[in-house]
């Protein structure tokens, strides 16, 4: 089984009642690190270990990922919420004895981190997202080019057990796929965490979880968002942004001008990569974030 190196120490840690795994590592300012989709808490294998050097570095598995938890889906979409998923991330921490920290997301992972920033202003430092636009962003702005950059958006949306039937069928075929499609040319992830990766989501309860993600982000998610935005809800921490020269955002959006409609203080810059960027530019990422992290 592959793992994070040293100081790391895995952890089953209860998240009110969804338990979630979780690797620790590290000692000094606590760094909570959420990765995104198609992956697992391993997508930080090659930062985690160099920021541990100087922070306490909390690495989890959201709930429905990999060795987490993976609740039941429920008819509407509130088990894979961000809500609930942030939830999740807060009472890990909490747990550890941290109530306030630096909170860093990729993906899926940065729309968690997102919402628990909104929802729980107070814990949160700092926040570094990589590779998104907000989700009210994305879904209030759909053209063709979306369409085809984000066609996983609305199929795993669909519902009925659509997704989730095609992925059954083939689901070593569409992890490889979303992965290759999604890596700036050139740019590998090593055999055996590709591996990994593809035993991770051919388990059905993560097919089934992964999947009410993606729907809880066409529904109740949108809906939370529109919520917060029309309530003038706005991060009020500082905001690193990074996003890949080579994937959707960065050819898309100017992700700098749409944060700044959603938070108070953002910086940040492209990188010459994909969409995987702790995973294609590991060196780069991490001097960003211990820029900005202090």
């Amino acid at each position: 089984m592959i793992q994070l190196p040293e100081p790391f120490e895995y952890r089953r840690i209860d998240a009110d009642g969804t338990t979630i795994h979780t690797a620790v590592g590290g000692s000094g300012d606590p760094v909570l690190l959420l990765h995104g989709y198609p992956q697992t808490h391993l997508m930080w294998r090659h930062v985690a270990p160099a920021l541990a050097r100087d922070h306490t570095v909390v690495v989890p598995d959201l709930r429905g990922y990999g060795a987490s938890d993976k609740p039941t889906p429920d008819p509407e979409d509130r088990a894979y919420a961000k809500r609930a998923m942030a939830a999740d991330q807060l009472a890990v921490m909490r747990s550890l004895g941290f109530d306030r920290f630096a909170l860093v997301g990729h993906d899926r992972g940065a729309r968690v981190s997102h919402r628990l920033t909104l929802d729980h202003p107070d814990a949160v430092s700092r926040l570094a997202v990589l590779d998104i636009v907000p989700t009210r962003h994305v879904l209030t702005h759909v053209d063709l080019q979306l369409a085809r950059g984000y066609f996983h958006w609305f199929l795993l949306s669909t519902g009925g057990d659509v997704p989730e039937t095609l992925l059954a069928g083939a689901p070593e075929f569409w992890i490889r796929t979303m992965v290759e499609r999604l890596l700036a040319p050139g740019s590998t992830i090593e055999p055996e965490v590709m591996d990994h990766y593809v035993a991770a989501f051919s388990d059905p309860a993560a097919i089934a979880g992964t999947t009410a993600d993606y729907r809880a982000g066409a529904t109740t998610d949108l809906a939370d968002d529109e919520a917060s935005y029309d309530a003038g809800a706005r991060v009020d921490c500082p905001v690193l942004v990074l996003w890949g020269e080579r994937s959707f955002v960065g050819k898309a959006y100017e992700p700098l001008e749409v944060w700044r409609e959603y938070a108070a203080d953002v910086r940040g810059t492209g990188l010459p990569v994909g969409h995987f960027l702790p995973e294609e530019a590991p060196d780069q990422v991490l001097a960003e974030l211990r820029s900005f992290l202090g």
